[in-house]
């Protein structure tokens, strides 16, 4: 089983929108899949089309008031979501400490039939953060095309490196070009710096900018099912491939 955290602290950069596509595009694929939903504000349960008010979720997971399986949505074949709930927030608040670190994952060890889990993250390093990276075995970082989401992502690293010598044990890190405009020349530049100082981690295909990306989990849809002939469906179909074959650039 690999389990990744969709994580980067900047907003703006699509990491919603990757975590659900991916999760999405490897469960089309045939492997039984697992999006988890770890960011109060619900955007990935949103996202697909799922989100019910007041709605158990998350929270009641992490406090240990019910189960995986009893929050768990069948949301589309080979893929549950366990949504972020209307109490998520009260986590944050409550909950402190390198033990309230684990409670994710121990959770995630009573579901081992899935052979991918999705953790979309807070754009924050609070407890839910801290529990999703604790929980995973690779991190994915969606990085939009401009020089200030590289300032984040230094920071971002640092804190990674910090998590893996207190975790010892070495994260995997993947990194995915999003709103990406070939033409730019800072597009191509920024680009350039990531292949430069992360060798061998920047995922082949970069995330086209497209409308149809942002449009789609107003309407509860994967790009695949909101235009799934369009730039956006065909990136993410090769980022999958990347990510199941290690394909970098």
């Amino acid at each position: 089983m690999r389990t990744f955290s969709v994580l980067n602290q900047k907003g703006g950069v699509g990491k919603t929108t990757t975590a659900l596509n991916l999760a999405h595009a490897i469960a089309l694929r045939g492997h039984k899949v697992a999006a988890i939903d770890m960011d109060p504000q619900g955007h990935l349960t949103t996202g697909f089309g799922e989100e019910i008010r007041p709605q158990l979720g998350m929270a009641e997971v992490l406090f240990g008031e019910k189960s995986l399986e009893e929050v768990g949505i069948m949301t589309r074949k080979n893929l549950e979501l366990f949504p972020a709930g209307t109490r998520l927030s009260e986590v944050e608040q409550s909950v402190r400490g390198f033990k309230g670190g684990n409670l994710l994952k121990n959770e995630l060890k009573k579901i081992q039939e899935k052979d991918f889990i999705f953790i979309d993250c807070p754009p924050s390093a609070a407890i839910l953060s801290m529990n999703a990276i604790f929980a995973s075995t690779e991190i994915i970082i969606p990085v939009s095309s401009d020089y200030l989401a590289l300032h984040g992502l230094s920071r971002l690293v640092e804190i990674l490196y910090k998590i893996e010598e207190r975790l010892r044990h070495k994260l995997t890190k993947w990194i995915v070009l999003t709103r990406f405009h070939g033409r730019r020349r800072l597009a191509n530049e920024v680009r350039e710096k990531l292949e430069k100082h992360f060798p061998n981690r920047v995922l082949k295909t970069p995330i086209r900018e497209a409308v149809a990306l942002a449009e789609s989990p107003g309407y509860g849809y994967s790009i695949f099912e909101h235009q799934k002939n369009g730039n956006g469906a065909n990136d993410y179909n090769a980022l999958a491939e990347d990510l199941l074959h290690g394909r970098t650039r």
